[in-house]
């Protein structure tokens, strides 16, 4: 009976030992997912950033793109500060033919290489602590070697860490909603200001009506 105890006590050391050696192993690779991530977007390689992106971001892509072909001013004043802004974005700086031709993906390169997705973004941010299980994992956002509250969720995809870049958006969204609180402009004419501030070319009208 003490030989069987033992035993049991042994094995489940073992796995205990062989669950964390796991686990470190995981986290090492999310870390890796998101330096890969954070590379590609100093070097604006769209095509290689797409790579380390889920599911979720390129779906995310997809529903931009659909309202930048399809909405009209009505819905446009419905969506959240960081959705317009992505709608505004993509209007104002790309050619019918090129929205014509995108689907998710392919917007998603492009707003990186066409610097929408800025350097910015990434440059003073890391990952902190880490904690996988299964198939998900959050990694802490670290912005200039301080550690937030916040964090960014990866998802294994085809047996690859990928991170979803939309769960940071809510707290995106109330960063941009809080600068253009203190700008003194409505919401539109900060958004305007901002575009034009990047483009050098002011918005007009057509920015509110559908593309195709």
């Amino acid at each position: 009976m003490t030989q069987s105890i033992k035993t049991v006590g042994i094995l489940l050391l073992m796995f205990a030992v062989q669950v964390t050696y796991g686990q470190k192993s995981e986290e090492k690779l999310v870390r890796k997912s998101f330096e890969n991530y954070k590379n590609t977007i100093l070097n604006d390689n769209g095509e290689e950033a797409v790579k380390y992106v889920d599911s979720r971001t390129i779906n995310y892509y997809n529903e931009i793109l659909k309202l930048v072909r399809t909405a009209d001013s009505t819905t446009i004043e419905t969506l959240s500060i960081l959705d317009k802004l992505m709608v505004f974005s993509v209007r104002h700086r790309t050619s019918k033919e090129d929205i014509a031709s995108f689907e998710g993906r392919s917007l998603f390169i492009y707003a990186i290489k066409s610097g929408m997705v800025g350097k910015n973004s990434v440059s003073n941010n890391s990952i902190g602590d880490v904690e996988t299980d299964e198939d998900f994992a959050k990694g802490q956002l670290v912005v200039k070697d301080q550690k937030t509250p916040f964090y960014f969720h990866f998802y294994k995809e085809k047996g690859q860490w990928k991170i979803d870049l939309t769960s940071l958006f809510p707290i995106t969204t109330m960063t941009f909603q809080k600068m253009a609180d203190e700008s003194e402009l409505n919401q539109n004419e900060y958004l305007f200001s901002l575009l034009e501030m990047i483009t050098g070319k002011k918005p007009d009208q057509e920015i509110w009506k559908p593309v195709l």
